[in-house]
């Protein structure tokens, strides 16, 4: 047998009295070979109990996402033929087609591993919905190109397009070197568009006189459009995005359905609403190759974004390298049927791996600094450190039972244990090598979703409580967060967390950013307890919830349904009082990959959103405009 030879079609169905309803699965044999005493394997995020009910199989096991069952001991599957079977004891009702079988393989008698294809989840006993179009056909009250629209624009279209803009004579070095990298920026997003600038007068070109002014303040700029485009700017990066906008100005222009026109003259008046406009992308659930990473910095430097927040490990993967440590990118990164770690979302017969060098890391940060992109770093501890402890387990304690506790993935036992002086060890050796690598004073240390009665059962952590007077998982993890507070201290470094590092008795909120995430109301709390905050609540900011309600629209839905227009007018101050808004340090779209298989996928879920979110980041309230977005997000360019 060659290529996938087996196909796995799953469906879902209600089940009065379980609201997790059931599954069944059906796996075909198009191979020229009967086979039997196999075992059937899949990934789903839909996941199944302990001990689910099957029909016509035997469970095997579970771990987090992986699933594994094996048909009745005598049955043969000949070619054409069809094994079907039923599971009940699912965790939670299906919702998308996407909450089904992501992945599958057999693995034969001989110990062989087969891919097996897997397609969208079915619905039974309901109607399996279309997804409607996610934008109205939108307006403009203004014939202009702009993302995110700026402060205050009062301008007048012209007939006359120039061909280029220029900068004026006079023009200083880094004026120029300016304009040359909004140039390079504009052909790596729109390589067969025509150039916006060149740095040298030519035919029906227009100049731009360039002239500082301090007092305009950080990321700011004016426009003033005539013969001449007198462009001012507070610093660096406002002068970047002020070119930004006059590329944009010319790209609009340039569209073939006459829609959008040039100033001809009139006055654009910008600077950003937050100081923290910022992207996040995990890159532990799939892993993003390093071109992935520069594209979407790109599109991030084209919406003006300035924060990218780089989620490098997690449960299922540790992909920066850690020269100490070769193992965590060895081991902590290979998942498969025969590796420490078993697939996960979407993997299947074969390995898959994937890590950044620190090399990429270096071309990664430069990039974003061309940008003004700042470039936050984040691995993810205590908990969701699976990938840490597969690669090394002398981190762990070895008289706790090996599943005395789950994460809300459910992995087992996933979290560095406080009570163990390698953690420090380990941990003091991975941010020395980071602060080399990243300028950002910050570095994110997760701190989510560590499980309710994670270490009760580690007899070093109950020694520790027991020492240092320490009230359960909480308690601990805040006395193991304060250390690391004191690690990265010692560094130059300050700590930012998802909300669940303030748990426990938290830690000093002098220097400490925290990121809410949960739901809205969080931002306030953490604010109230004196926390710098970052709104990204899934609600409105994760990108990888569905878009509507409808079956067939993929994404995840614990944070319910996060439509276009809900991210697009969300505003995250929210209720916030004045005295507290100086705390509210910015917005922040969360691109989460457990759904993104492919670049199609990914596209589908960030986008429009991620525009919508970096309008909310820059535009003020008041000049918002859902329509005229709906007519402009089209044109964002993709992965």
């Amino acid at each position: 047998m060659s290529g996938s030879l087996f196909r796995l079609e799953n469906s879902w169905h209600p089940i009065e009295g379980d609201e997790g309803g059931g599954f069944v699965f059906t796996m075909v044999n198009l191979s020229d070979h009967p086979v039997s005493d196999f075992k059937l394997a899949y990934t789903s995020l839909t996941r199944v109990k302990d001990a689910p009910a099957c029909g016509n199989a035997r469970f095997l096991r579970r771990n987090a996402n992986f699933h594994q069952f094996a048909p009745p001991e005598d049955l043969v599957l000949h070619p054409g033929e069809a094994w079907r079977f039923t599971v009940q004891g699912l965790w939670r009702p299906a919702r998308h087609r996407t909450d089904g079988a992501k992945s599958a393989y057999l693995t034969l008698a001989e110990g062989r591993h087969v891919p097996v294809t897997v397609d969208d989840l079915l619905l039974e006993g309901g109607r399996s919905e279309a997804a409607p179009k996610l934008l109205p056909e939108g307006r403009l009250d203004q014939p202009f190109f702009m993302q995110p629209w700026p402060v205050k624009a009062e301008l007048q279209p012209g007939p006359a397009l120039p061909v280029v803009l220029y900068p004026a004579h006079g023009s200083m070095l880094e004026d120029m070197r300016a304009v040359e990298a909004v140039n390079q920026l504009y052909h790596r997003l729109f390589a067969v568009a025509h150039q916006p600038f060149c740095l040298t007068k030519t035919a029906d070109a227009r100049p731009i006189a360039f002239t500082p002014e301090p007092a305009l303040g950080k990321d700011a700029y004016r426009l003033h459009f005539g013969e001449t485009i007198t462009l001012a700017y507070g610093d660096a990066a406002g002068r970047h995005y002020a070119l930004v906008t006059l590329a944009q100005l010319l790209f609009g222009a340039r569209q073939p359905d006459d829609r959008f026109w040039f100033p001809a003259s009139g006055l654009i008046e910008d600077c950003p609403r937050y100081g923290w406009r910022g992207c996040h992308l995990d890159v532990s659930r799939q892993f993003y190759p390093v071109s992935a990473v520069a594209r979407l910095l790109d599109i991030m430097g084209w919406l003006k974004l300035n924060i990218f927040h780089w989620h490098l490990t997690d449960d299922e993967a540790w992909r920066l390298e850690i020269k100490a440590f070769p193992p965590l990118t060895t081991t902590g990164v290979l998942r498969g049927p025969d590796e420490p770690m078993l697939p996960q979302l979407g993997n299947g017969a074969e390995p898959v791996g994937g890590f950044y060098t620190q090399e990429d890391v270096r071309t990664l940060v430069a990039h974003a600094e061309r940008l003004f992109i700042e470039v936050v770093p984040e691995i993810d501890i205590p908990g969701h450190s699976t990938a840490i402890l597969t690669a090394l387990p002398e981190l762990a304690d070895g008289q706790e039972a090996p599943d005395s506790y789950r994460s809300v993935q459910g992995y087992p036992n996933n979290a560095l244990n406080p009570a163990i002086d390698k953690t420090y060890d380990f941990l003091g050796t991975v941010f020395d090598e980071m602060v080399r690598l990243f300028p950002s004073k910050l570095v994110h240390i997760g701190g989510d979703e560590v499980a309710a009665n994670t270490w009760m059962a580690s007899p070093l952590a109950r020694a520790l409580m027991e020492r240092e007077g320490l009230d359960g998982t909480f308690g601990l993890q805040s006395w193991f967060m304060k250390r690391v507070q004191a690690m990265l201290k010692a560094r130059g470094r300050q700590l930012a967390g998802w909300d669940e590092v303030s748990h426990g008795g938290g830690v000093d909120p002098q220097g400490t950013l925290l990121m809410a995430w949960q739901k809205p109301e969080v931002g306030m709390a953490l604010a109230e307890q004196g926390y710098d905050v970052v709104m990204t609540p899934g609600q409105a900011y994760y990108l990888d919830m569905v878009q509507d309600e409808a079956w067939q629209e993929p994404g995840a839905s614990w944070a319910g349904t996060v439509p276009p227009h809900h991210t697009y007018i969300y505003e995250a101050e929210g209720d916030f009082p004045e005295a507290l808004k100086p705390r509210l340090k910015g917005v922040q779209a969360c691109i989460w990959s457990e759904h993104v298989l492919s670049r199609d996928y990914f596209n589908h879920l960030v986008f429009p959103r991620l525009a919508a979110v970096a309008e909310a980041a820059w535009t003020p309230k008041e000049q918002k405009d859902w329509l005229r977005f709906a007519v402009l997000a089209p044109l964002t360019p993709k992965l």
